[in-house]
């Protein structure tokens, strides 16, 4: 991207970033802003500004300015959906600068896997890695001793000003029901769990957060995520997860959330819980007469998720 945006380019972005100024809160000296975002297929890139009609993909470089000016605002987002090809993300770290990077896993393979990595984006001027980096494999049972996530959770350690803290990314299987999903999400949810109260081990201020293909609240699916002690904001009970949503349609695909103990105690240490977290919703300020399913393509069919902790 070394050739200067077109006019439409740089009104988009405009319109973005004063959106974003309103929407979410500024990265002050005293806070750490988590971010969570299924970008739909990131994998491959129209080199060009503007993808014509003939062109595949649709996403091109304007749309990755677009990315770039959302994910900017977080200190560290976890993708999920990232594509075998590397190509959209390389080109994302770049329309970020050079103060960003990035850590990524490889492609869980097998139809399952969908040809998808996990990523973790973070400003080094804001965050450094913290040394741990992993994906989560499930202990064998004795009828299943094969038994594993399709697309395999996927871990890093932070810090910010001192304080370390755990991310685990996720993309649960969507399946043909939701049945399929429910097994995935409670074993999900109990690993996590006994991660989280591990004494001696490497999961300070442990967070889940990703897709986790939700129905809403209520549902068997919710209530097995937070069965184990996970504590999602009540700020993101009511924020849209998907440009498709409306309110006779509302999922709750897309989550951030920690443990507390059962009497209700954050386990964070060094952190605390701002109340403020939502969704962003680009779709008024970006690709002005195309529907939202061809902004999918380009931005993603979900929105971004946040949520705001302050440093003690």
């Amino acid at each position: 991207m070394i050739e200067q945006p077109p006019a439409a380019v740089t009104e988009d972005l405009d319109r973005l970033r004063l959106a974003l100024d309103s929407a979410v809160p500024a990265r002050t000296e005293t806070n750490l802003l988590v971010g969570t975002w299924n970008i739909r297929a990131l994998g491959d890139l129209a080199d060009k500004w503007i993808a014509g009609p003939k062109d595949s993909p649709k996403r091109d470089w304007h749309a990755i300015a677009c990315l770039a000016a959302v994910i900017s605002r977080f200190d560290v987002v976890a993708v999920q959906e990232s594509r075998r090809n590397p190509k959209a993300l390389k080109h994302l770290l770049v329309a970020l600068g050079p103060q960003w990077q990035v850590i990524v896993s490889d492609v869980t393979e097998g139809s399952a896997g969908n040809g998808e990595r996990l990523a973790f984006l973070y400003d080094t001027g804001r965050v450094q890695p913290s040394g741990l980096v992993g994906e989560i494999v499930l202990p064998p049972i004795e009828n299943d001793p094969a038994r594993q996530f399709a697309r395999t959770p996927y871990t890093a350690s932070f810090s910010r000003a001192g304080v370390e803290f755990t991310l685990a990314s996720v993309h649960v299987l969507w399946g043909k029901s939701p049945g399929e999903r429910l097994p995935e999400i409670t074993a999900f949810a109990q690993w996590m769990r006994d991660w989280a109260v591990q004494p001696n081990d490497w999961n300070s201020n442990l967070m889940v957060l990703g897709d986790f293909n939700l129905d809403r609240v209520g549902d068997p699916l919710y209530e097995a995520f937070i069965s184990k002690g996970l504590w999602p904001p009540t700020e993101l009970d009511k924020v849209p997860r998907t440009i498709f949503d409306n309110d006779n349609d509302r999922h709750f695909y897309d989550q951030i959330a920690w443990f507390s103990k059962p009497d209700g105690t954050s386990l964070l240490q060094g952190l605390t819980y701002g109340q403020r977290a939502g969704s962003f919703d680009f779709i008024p300020h970006v690709f002005p007469g195309l529907g939202r399913s061809e902004v999918s393509w380009r931005i993603s069919d979900h929105y971004p998720l946040w949520c705001e902790f302050l440093l003690d």
